[in-house]
């Protein structure tokens, strides 16, 4: 039969999930990294369903679930969240009908600025999306560390974290945030990450002034934005500084090229560069030196 693109439905997420990380695992081992991904429960994915249903499609086989494409919008962005066929599907066109319904998404939005993080050995897919008018800016570094190496070359931070909890949270004072280093607020993803028991949010201050926000869950920093480039080094210093206080064996962020201050701290904590990720869009947009996104789904 042939293969019927239609909207995701909240029961599709885990067979999706186990598309994408099949997928990931198929790349990543056959251009050397070893396999990457684990599933994780598709909270995320649930929560923009339920946000914009139409950002989420599905590519259906005779009631076999073998692709998957999910984008979401905060203001005049677009991003493509995650885009993937089943291996041994991929030469099938399947994906470009896929991208075809998440344009349209981004088209019934009338975003202004479209973009998504893609990995950077993973030339097809480049050449899909810039056909689609998106073009690569700068790659984005997944960085980590053992906890226990990162622990003994940490010194007293210069900045200092405070809980952001959902009772707490200032949200106009995100919202100011978010628009000098992404060009957009994005409250309602504060929102649900305040909501995840396993990710502990804080506001990162100078002295009695907030200067930014990061999260941290499970070791993995991110996102972390500030209001001033030359604060980044050390609200990055910072959270790596409560993050080696954790039980979490190894401590990780994404770092983006264009921020040089948190590149020369993660390096000067002896964290290695893992693997190679890049941003792609339709234009220039945001402050990436002083922002660091959480994964390539959530941005």
């Amino acid at each position: 039969m042939a293969v019927v693109c239609r909207p995701a439905r909240v029961d599709d997420l885990k067979r999706a999930d186990e598309i994408v990380v099949a997928s990931i695992n198929e790349l990543t081992e056959r251009r050397g990294f070893g396999k990457m991904a684990t599933s994780h429960p598709p909270n995320f994915q649930a929560f923009s369903l339920r946000d914009d249903s139409e950002g989420l499609w599905v590519a259906d086989e005779d009631g076999e679930i073998i692709g998957f494409a999910w984008s979401w919008v905060c203001g005049e962005l677009w991003f493509l969240a995650q885009l993937f066929v089943s291996p041994g599907r991929q030469s099938d066109g399947i994906g470009r009908q896929l991208i075809s319904k998440t344009f349209d998404h981004a088209r019934m939005r009338a975003t202004s600025i479209r973009a998504l993080i893609t990995f950077a050995f993973n030339n097809v897919s480049q050449g899909l999306y810039i056909r689609h008018g998106l073009f690569p800016r700068f790659p984005i570094y997944m960085v980590s560390v053992p906890r226990d190496q990162l622990a003994s070359r940490l010194a007293e931070p210069r900045l200092h974290l405070e809980p952001l909890t959902a009772k707490t949270a200032r949200f106009d004072e995100l919202a100011v945030i978010d628009v000098s280093a992404l060009s957009v607020s994005r409250e309602k993803h504060h929102r649900y990450l305040l909501g995840d028991s396993t990710t502990s949010g804080f506001t990162i201050h100078a002295g009695s002034d907030c200067v930014g926000y990061v999260y941290i869950s499970e070791g993995h920093i991110g996102p972390l934005a500030v209001l001033r480039q030359d604060l980044v080094g050390s609200a990055f210093a910072a959270a790596l500084s409560f993050a080696a206080r954790s039980n979490s064996p190894n401590i990780s962020a994404f770092v983006p090229s264009a921020s040089e201050p948190a590149l020369k701290a993660a390096t000067d904590y002896a964290m290695r560069l893992t693997f190679p990720m890049l941003l792609m869009s339709n234009r220039q947009f945001g402050d990436w030196v002083s922002y660091l996104p959480r994964n390539p789904g959530f941005m």
